[in-house]
């Protein structure tokens, strides 16, 4: 089975995630990760369209997805949504941003809407909020409460080698782990 990961990445955080959500699918047996970076200006249209499932990813820029992105899902229009190529095919997102909420859940709602209208199926984060009682810390999975995707906090004053955090990036392989049980299970 075939995983496309499809992302933009201004500095290179959103990217780490994504290499997370693509080691977290990875580590489901039969699994092929295909990882498509918009900015590369490189889609593989045909390759998309022969994806299981395919998990959507950018940065929160001023609370909405980046320019490069939205490029990607107009240009996906003409391509795959006149003939509903994506149709059926498993969905879901991630995102990151330099704030702890910096307005991610937008980009979030965004990336589902744009599936819906490709007729895919959305896989949520099966992760109860993390961080949330006294007993929480923020090294906890899913710690900024998100339920429709993987979200990420990068410091804006730190390199991708340093920022997202530990548990971002192991609630995003949660992600991509999830994307290829569901992706079986639903193949099956």
């Amino acid at each position: 089975m075939l995983i496309s990961i499809v992302y933009d990445s201004g500095y290179g955080h959103t990217a780490k995630q994504a290499q997370a959500i693509a080691d977290g699918a990875a580590k489901v047996p039969d699994i092929e990760v295909n990882l498509v970076s918009v900015a590369a200006g490189t889609v593989s249209w045909e390759k998309l369209e022969a994806s299981d499932a395919i998990i959507f990813g950018s940065p929160t820029y001023n609370g909405m997805i980046s320019a490069r992105f939205k490029q990607f899902m107009e240009d996906s229009t003409k391509i795959a949504w006149f003939e509903q190529k994506w149709r059926n095919k498993l969905s879901a997102g991630f995102t990151n941003s330099g704030a702890q909420h910096g307005d991610k859940l937008n980009s979030l709602i965004s990336m589902s809407l744009f599936a819906a209208q490709h007729g895919m199926i959305w896989v949520g984060l099966d992760l109860m909020p993390g961080n949330s009682s006294s007993t929480g810390s923020l090294e906890d999975l899913n710690r900024h409460g998100s339920w429709l995707g993987a979200m990420a906090q990068s410091n804006n004053d730190q390199a991708p080698d340093v920022t997202p955090g530990d548990s971002d990036l192991r609630t995003a392989a949660h992600l991509g782990q999830r994307v290829a049980e569901v992706a079986l299970r639903f193949k099956h």
